[in-house]
């Protein structure tokens, strides 16, 4: 072989070899979106605008089948429940957050990968044209999300689509800019005609440079993506905790001022049964939305349109001048597994819709209401209900105080005896019409008129509180909760083993559609036993005890407990 041709040999393979790959690629690409993903969640927090991930997630999963979305929430709430992870709401939602965070991020490292292997295979492509193209590729869906999507911006569509398509344009352009800098500097001449070329290993110190100075700038490169990540986590925490802290405001509790309506009931509580009363901020929260809908009370009108005489559009103030009417509500979700924690009690102030409906001037064909709300959630309510049911309400306060953002401001709607599912929040619209339609979740395959099941719970074996009896027996108190919608709750029984059903002692409930608290003083005996507990509603019925998933009608089943005493 010539001097020639093993010079170009040599150099060709020094070439090839610091040409960045595939996993250097998905490297970077980890490298850049982590940055990104920090810099939108700050934008987000600090002026409204669109956080990408949550978007995304939300929009994928309003089109997804029902089955599928049925068994996404299925499995994730029976692993909370099984590995007792806390909050069932809480945790749900901090998960549901962190898969869309993932999502964006694996999508930018799987971008990533692609780019660099396209460009390794065609290393004449301009970087950052490239760059731009994936930046292009990536970005235009998500703009077009946020921009007909009503997702977390607040700072308007057109202003949501053109920051989304900057950010990704600008993490596209780096890219280019950072193969460019890992790539080599020269181009790869062309061997001679016919030159018979015999591989040769040689040391190059120029290979060895090259390599060491890509070290260093692939440290400085994520030097810098945790600084950019971690400082706009903190800034977008900080302002996140700074709106919370003047919105959220003690004064005003009702509870605060008021002993509950019961608090002279006979029955006390065994120790360890869940507070009676919900306080407002840890009343339990599942929706259809990863971040709550922030919505300020001077640009919100409620509209009124459909088959009426007028269209209208009603302030809040407006509402609130009607006579207000305040109800204790125990409110369940359709997902909530016998004896989880997504069933809340609180007091509820609205106005009743029946007294609303003259001044919404519906035309005689008009059948039904269709009650959207500001994320796209929607059901359909009878008149005829509404008519016969003065409980049925617009709601916007819990606890004498405005609804909390998460839990639906300005307004959301009550109806007696129904699960969650049935009662949009964020309520943006009322529409007339001259037929039922399916609501969201109805759509989705979970049932039509959704009643609440009569269960329930138990809640404590409190054997550190036993007490003796008259016989000179230890008692131990066993309490929970049971519920049946705005049917009420007519008798509770207790079974030990295989033995005898036992009637417990029932507390005065807080009005007639809550729960009614429980307790029975069990005789103790030492050992292993496990403990049944089954309710009837108001009008006598039984609880269904053969066992059912919550899909699609509620949960179903006798709740059980086994303790070792």
């Amino acid at each position: 072989m010539s001097m020639a041709g093993l010079m170009w040999y040599n150099r060709g393979m020094q070439e090839r070899a610091a040409r960045p790959g595939v996993w250097t690629g998905a490297l970077i690409g980890a490298l850049l979106t982590a940055p990104l993903i920090a810099t939108l969640y700050a934008g987000w927090k600090l002026i409204g605008l669109p956080f990408v991930p949550f978007d995304v997630f939300d929009w994928v999963a309003r089109r997804l089948p029902g089955p599928v979305v049925t068994l996404g929430i299925a499995t994730m709430v029976k692993i909370i429940g099984a590995l007792n992870l806390g909050s069932t709401a809480d945790v749900a939602k901090a998960a549901e957050q962190l898969m869309a965070v993932m999502g964006l991020l694996a999508t930018g490292v799987a971008g990533g990968a692609a780019f660099f292997a396209a460009l390794c295979a065609r290393p004449d492509a301009p970087g950052r044209g490239a760059g731009m193209i994936l930046g292009a590729v990536i970005g235009v869906p998500a703009a077009l999300i946020s921009y007909r999507f009503t997702g977390t911006a607040t700072s308007g569509p057109l202003a949501a689509m053109l920051w989304t398509l900057a950010a990704f344009l600008t993490w596209g352009s780096a890219f280019g800019r950072v193969h460019e800098r890992l790539s080599p500097a020269r181009e790869i001449p062309q061997p001679p005609a016919g030159l018979d070329i015999q591989p040769v290993a040689e040391a190059s110190p120029t290979l060895f440079v090259e390599h060491l100075d890509r070290r260093r700038f692939l440290i400085r490169l994520g030097s810098a993506a945790a600084a950019i990540t971690v400082s706009g986590a903190v800034v977008g925490a900080l302002s996140s905790g700074n709106r919370r802290s003047a919105v959220v405001v003690s004064d005003g509790r009702w509870s605060a001022t008021h002993p509950l309506p019961n608090a002279s009931a006979a029955v006390r509580p065994a120790p360890g049964t869940r507070p009676e009363f919900t306080p407002h901020e840890q009343h339990y929260r599942i929706d259809i939305n990863l971040a709550p809908r922030a919505i300020r009370e001077a640009d919100w009108r409620l509209q009124v349109r459909g088959l009426v005489e007028q269209p209208t559009d009603l302030t809040l103030d407006e509402l609130r001048a009607y006579p207000p009417m305040h109800q204790f509500v125990t409110l369940s979700c359709i997902s909530n597994e016998i004896g989880g924690d997504l069933i809340s009690t609180t007091r509820w102030t609205g106005v009743s819709l029946r007294r609303l409906l003259p001044a919404l001037g519906l035309r005689p064909e008009a059948t039904h209401l269709r009650i959207r709300a500001a994320d796209g959630f929607f059901e359909v309510v009878a008149l005829d209900l509404i008519a016969h049911d003065d409980r049925v309400m617009l709601t916007y306060a819990w606890d004498g105080l405005p609804l909390r953002q998460q839990h639906g401001f300005p307004l959301r709607i009550y109806i007696p005896d129904r699960y969650g599912m049935k009662q949009p929040k964020w309520i943006a619209s009322v529409e007339a019409i001259a037929q039922w339609e399916p609501g969201y979740w109805v759509v989705r395959g979970w049932d039509r008129d959704a009643i609440m099941r009569a269960t329930a719970v138990i809640d404590t074996v409190a054997v550190d509180a036993a007490t003796t009896g008259p016989d000179g027996r230890r008692l131990v108190p066993i309490g929970g909760i049971a519920h049946a919608g705005a049917r009420g709750i007519s008798r509770v029984e207790v079974r030990v083993d295989d033995g005898t059903w036992r009637p417990a002692q029932l507390r005065d409930p807080l009005a007639g559609a809550t729960w009614v608290i429980w307790r029975y003083d069990w005789p103790f005996e030492a050992g292993s036993h496990t403990l049944t507990v089954r309710c009837y509603d108001g009008t006598g019925v039984m609880q269904i005890v053969q066992p059912a998933p919550p899909h699609p009608s509620g949960a179903t089943g006798l709740h059980r407990r086994r303790v070792r005493l």
